[in-house]
Order: C-alpha cells, then structure tokens, then sequence
C-alpha cells in the first residue's frame, strides 16, 4: 500500500507501514531514501504539520495513496537528491521496521506464552510467525547491492542476521516446549 511523498517536482513512492507505526520511523526511511538529514525537513498531511514523532501514523489519518508533502529547507534542493544505493538502504529500512512494529511484538507475546501445555493451541502461531518472517527474511535477501556499495551491504547484512535471530528464538522455543 503506498504513499506519494511530494518534494517540489519529485513524487517518491513509499510503503505505508501499519498504522501502529510511529511517525519517527517513516521520516527515517525518507530520511534515507532523500539523504537529508533527519530533522532537516518538515511532513504536511492533509493541511497539517506531522510534527509529534513519537505519535502512531494512525494519528494522522494516513491511508493508502495519501499524499504527504514534503517541506525541507531552500538549501535543500531534490536534485541533491538519493542514490540508488540510498533506495536500496530504505527499502531495507523500511522492512526492518515494519517487522519490529508488526511481529516483533507478536512473537515477544508468543514466547512468553509458551508452555508445554500449549504447544497445541499455539501451533498455528507458529506457523504463522515462521511464515511471516521468513517472508520477510526473503525479501531483504533478495535486495543485492551493486559492487562498492558498502552501506546497502552493511545495512543489508544487518537486516539479515536480526531477522534470522527471530527466526532461530522462535524455533528454539518451539523445540524446546
């Protein structure tokens, strides 16, 4: 589901995360993807300043195919704009954070109602949390950075041992109960 982010004659697509999602964590991945510095610009919604970084995006009333408008300083120009390296970096970004807003909590929740009463009970949230993050593993491995881009591949890398990490405490909990 996307959102257009306006920055004077460029329209950036971006990935709208659940609404659960603070509003820190897409000014970092447009943050990333513009290489401007993080509080170097200013999100218009609807006639009004998303300022309150710590708020929900559901706070703003962000749907699919919002528009956002981006406001940054007259020394900031588009042109100056992102690399692919820096799409790739946001893209990867913006994976790794809707993973922590969405299942982390979920699997932090599926841990600690593991009990060897409830293997049955639980089985099918375990199939479901294996699923999702393996998904999501895959599709970060399948963002391959060109030769000298070392950022994207640290970011990358980064990424993939994180998500991994989930993976391997899910299944060592699992086998363990």
């Amino acid at each position: 589901m996307p959102v257009t982010v306006v920055w004077g004659t460029d329209r950036l697509q971006f990935d709208l995360p659940p609404n659960e999602t603070l509003l820190s964590a897409l000014r970092l991945s447009i943050s990333a993807y513009t290489q401007l510095p993080l509080h170097s610009f200013s999100l218009v919604h609807d006639g009004a300043v998303m300022n309150d970084d710590n708020a929900p995006l559901s706070a703003y009333y962000l749907r699919p195919n919002s528009t956002i408008t981006l406001v940054a300083a007259a020394s900031e120009q588009p042109s100056t704009l992102r690399s692919s390296e820096g799409v790739q970096i946001a893209a990867i970004q913006a994976e790794v954070v809707a993973i922590r807003t969405s299942l982390v909590p979920a699997h932090t929740q599926f841990l600690a109602a593991l009990a060897p009463s409830s293997k049955t009970s639980l089985s099918k949230e375990h199939r479901r949390l294996s699923e999702l993050l393996l998904q999501a593993l895959l599709r970060v491995d399948g963002i391959v950075p060109e030769r000298g881009w070392e950022t994207a591949r640290a970011a990358r890398k980064a990424a993939v041992r994180e998500l991994q990490s989930l993976l391997d405490q899910l299944d060592a909990a699992w086998a363990a109960v």
